[in-house]
């Protein structure tokens, strides 16, 4: 089974290298269940090839999406197959909405903390 260790998200395109017996027909970037950008493979040697696929602009907006990348021996933007391998999934999160919940996240974490600061303080003091 083919295996993708990702480079991450730099300028729009996403990257990493796939490491497989042979290079598949096509690797490509899903959506909602839709192919969305079809990756470049070019050849890094040793049964690795070096992957970038762009992420569409026109899909990123407020929230949280998620994105899957796929290798078939499909063509182009024709609808994946049954047998298509899932690689890695990236999601990305963006707008105004999602900084009011990282707050609230960070604040729970600070408070979960401090009770664990007490607790340790309280079992470390003898009496």
């Amino acid at each position: 089974m083919p295996q993708f260790e990702s480079h991450g998200l730099k300028a729009g395109a996403w990257s990493g290298i796939l490491t497989a017996e042979a290079a598949p027909g096509r690797v490509f970037l899903a959506h909602l269940g839709e192919v969305v950008s079809v990756a470049h493979v070019t050849g890094a040697g040793d049964g690795q090839w070096q992957v970038s696929v762009d992420l569409p602009s026109e899909l990123l907006a407020d929230g949280v999406h998620s994105f899957i990348l796929f290798a078939d021996d499909g063509e182009g933007s024709e609808a994946p197959q049954s047998d298509a391998a899932q690689l890695d999934r990236l999601n990305v999160m963006a707008g105004a909405p999602l900084d009011d919940a990282l707050l609230a996240e960070v604040q729970l974490l600070r408070s979960e903390l401090e009770l664990l600061k007490r607790e340790f303080r309280r079992l470390a003091t003898p009496g």
